[in-house]
């Protein structure tokens, strides 16, 4: 069992199931509407869990109802959520769209994230960890801190995903120039497309070179259903990694699930990239089989590494 500590975002997801995802200027019809708790942090801090790791958060919420959601969700994971300082604000939230076939799309709000800062408890529990995760959508003074404490060696490894394209991120959560120094220091990085081509300019198999060529030990670009490209240190070119078929039921999650599988198998293990892909990939597709970002989350006899 290893301790990894996440960093960021601890949210409720307001999730709408619409008759079909709207054009500019078109419309949909409601079907049904659940509330549940999510954020990037919170969901691969519990899919850690779910593979047997000692996972922890750091974030924010507010004191409000939604806020005592989001902590009641951590604990049936069995997530240590004592790094999870609760505020005025209000809980940050997530507005998630989905299709009847899955695709969704995702529109976020609130203060509470945005307000997290670290603080000593919490360096003392980033420093004792054997990874800690953050993503892009943390605050920009949470991120450079995290990034500048594995530059002097203070950090284990650092995991850190890419998560939005810089629009979404403007004002919000990582600046570029903290995304260019988290691309050199990383253990791990990851970005989906469209934000490694906002941030990069570059499709997938090429920002994942470039991101290795960057400095990070490993790198992982997605692109849904067509899978994964993987590069890592000391090696030439990204190796790509087919996505698992399933009939999926909702898609909220699955980069979450694939992030965290990669930890598990990449960083904490001993995997080359291509079983460590395998594994992540195997991770997204089941998470999509049911309902929610933590819907269907695998245990450690899911993945193909545990299989005869």
């Amino acid at each position: 069992m290893a301790r990894v500590v996440a960093v960021g975002s601890a949210v409720l997801d307001r999730v709408y199931a619409l008759s079909n995802l709207p054009e500019p200027d078109g419309g949909a019809f409601v079907r049904s509407y659940a509330e549940r708790a999510g954020g990037v942090a919170a969901n691969v801090a519990c899919a850690l869990a779910a593979l047997d790791h000692d996972a922890a958060v750091v974030s924010r919420v507010g004191r409000d109802d939604a806020g005592d959601r989001v902590l009641a969700s951590l604990d049936e994971w069995g997530v240590d959520a004592d790094g999870v300082r609760r505020g005025g604000d209000d809980t940050s939230y997530t507005l998630i769209l989905r299709s009847p076939g899955g695709d969704r799309m995702i529109v976020a709000g609130g203060d509470s994230v945005p307000g997290l800062r670290l603080a000593d408890a919490d360096r003392d529990r980033l420093r004792e960890a054997d990874c800690v995760f953050t993503s892009a959508y943390a605050p920009d003074p949470a991120v450079s801190e995290l990034v500048a404490l594995r530059e002097r060696g203070e950090l284990a490894a650092l995991a850190f995903d890419l998560a939005g394209p810089l629009s979404e991120l403007d004002g919000r959560g990582a600046t570029p120039a903290t995304i260019d120094a988290a691309a050199a220091a990383a253990d791990l990085f990851v970005a989906n497309e469209v934000a490694a081509r906002s941030h990069l300019d570059r499709g997938p198999a090429g920002a994942a070179e470039r991101l290795r060529e960057a400095g990070a030990d490993r790198v992982a670009v997605t692109e849904g259903a067509d899978g994964a490209h993987l590069a890592s240190a000391g090696t030439d070119g990204a190796e790509r990694v087919p996505a698992e078929r399933v009939d999926a039921v909702d898609t909220t999650g699955a980069g979450d699930a694939f992030t965290a599988a990669l930890i598990h198998a990449w960083v904490l293990g001993d995997a080359d990239a291509a079983t460590a892909g395998r594994v992540a990939a195997r991770a997204a597709a089941q998470n999509c089989t049911s309902e929610g970002a933590r819907g269907a989350l695998p245990a450690l006899a899911d993945l193909p590494e545990n299989e005869d």
